[in-house]
């Protein structure tokens, strides 16, 4: 059985806390199937605030397997400097090889990646109002690395683990030609290929117990009728086939990026849960059209502490999108819904909703969410305004405590997506989430 928790607006919703909730009931196997480092989840456990860029927020559980899938692009610098930080923090497990699997089929993300991402990111911005904006890449070197995947140059774990020595030669001799085709684009650079590859000798031997076929491994805990959850990283929004493109991720951040990031068949999926925060954010470049740039916006950001975990870049911020959030239940197919961060609201006397994109030029109102960033431009948005509840509901536990107004903000999104909403977050700890039979 496997269950799978995605983001279904454009990232930052608050994934990481209900992986942890639902780690805590009894999943065998937490695993990551898209992505890389630029991902960011924060857990935050008797008192202590971890933060989980690569690693599967299951660590946190110490009788739980994580798995980083195929579809998983890894910056090995980052994975130890990650591995060390959540030992300090005491997790003592997470550097364990035994509850923490790497797929031999994963993509190594190198440091010259990290350079020409930033240099791309530099070259976009530097080019006039004219051209297309900077995409507002976190500079991780993901893209990148899966322009290297897509075009079959790219080298993958297993090269590094190979043991005989035509397989090391070829991995150090790719390893030079990628970068040197990165020089042919970009020019000269500062960057030493020769101390890299030393590095990456280095790597082989801490990294060889981590790394399996993780395809065999899933499919035998599968077999066996263990309880998998998958924990998506960004969100719906920025999937590279159905996010507002080119302002999107490099990777399949929708429900088909689990099957082809771990290898599992569509029939062993039970649940997926879709994480909407109550409003809406999102960091970098790109449309938004219920996008507040008021005071309004500035409550949002200021109350919600809305800085991106991996970037640290001020979130921009607005109103709850449900065109946004259909286009991305048709989408998905969510099966639940978890609200976070409902408390960032209390102090609104009025609580405007977008339910519907009309178009600016011909006054039709569209019927999904437009694929062309032209036409999205010119929609108008049109809203809903709800009554807000102008209270604290932080230390609330149980649903039927909740004001109504509150209550009736929910049940409104319930019916305009048809798809329940089964948890409610109210504030950063732990234990503020309120289940909904």
């Amino acid at each position: 059985m496997v269950d799978v928790v995605l983001g279904s607006q454009w990232g930052d919703e608050g994934k990481g806390k209900l992986v942890d909730l639902l780690v805590d009931k009894s999943y065998d196997l937490v695993c990551r199937s898209a992505g890389g480092n630029n991902a960011g989840h924060t857990i935050v456990v008797n008192g202590i605030k971890y933060d989980f860029h690569i690693l599967p927020s299951g660590l946190i559980n110490e009788k739980c397997y994580n798995v980083l899938g195929n579809g998983v692009v890894i910056h090995i610098p980052s994975f130890l400097e990650e591995l060390d930080k959540l030992l300090a923090k005491g997790l003592k497990n997470c550097k364990n090889p035994e509850f923490l699997k790497i797929s031999n089929r994963s993509h190594l993300v190198f440091n010259f990646h990290q350079i020409t991402d930033k240099l791309r990111e530099s070259e976009l911005s530097n080019k006039g109002k004219d051209v297309k904006k900077s995409i507002g890449t976190t500079g991780k070197g993901i893209g990148p690395t899966y322009s290297t995947k897509a075009s079959r140059s790219g080298l993958r774990m297993h090269h590094l683990m190979n043991d005989s020595p035509e397989g090391i030669a070829f991995f150090e001799s790719q390893m030079r030609r990628l970068y040197h085709t990165r020089i042919q684009r970009y020019g000269e650079f500062e960057y030493d290929i020769e101390a890299e590859i030393a590095q990456y000798r280095e790597y082989r031997t801490l990294l060889k117990p981590y790394v399996i076929d993780t395809v065999e491994f899933i499919h035998e805990a599968l077999v066996a009728k263990k309880k998998i959850l998958v924990e998506g990283a960004n969100a719906l929004m920025l999937d590279i086939d159905f996010g507002t493109y080119p302002y999107v991720t490099s990777s399949s951040t929708s429900i088909g990026g689990l099957c082809t990031g771990l290898g599992v068949p569509p029939r062993y999926i039970e649940n997926i849960y879709g994480v909407v925060k109550a409003y809406t954010t999102r960091v970098g470049e790109g449309p938004f059209p219920t996008e507040q740039l008021n005071p309004e916006g500035d409550a949002l950001q200021q109350i919600g502490a809305e800085f991106g975990v991996t970037t640290g870049r001020k979130r921009r911020c607005g109103w709850l999108d449900l065109v946004v959030m259909k286009y991305s239940t048709w989408i998905n197919g969510y099966t639940h819904l978890n609200i976070t961060k409902l408390d960032v609201l209390d102090t609104f006397k009025e609580i405007p909703v977008g339910v519907a994109y009309k178009d600016g030029k011909t006054g039709e109102i569209l019927k999904s969410f437009p694929a062309d960033l032209n036409d999205l431009a010119n929609v108008e948005v049109i809203y809903e305004t709800l009554p807000g509840w102008e209270q604290d509901i932080s230390k609330i536990q149980n649903y039927e405590d909740l004001p109504e107004n509150c209550k009736k903000y929910l049940k409104f999104i319930e019916d305009f997506l048809q798809v329940p909403i089964k948890w409610i977050g109210t504030g950063p700890a732990r234990d503020s989430m309120i289940e909904k039979n």
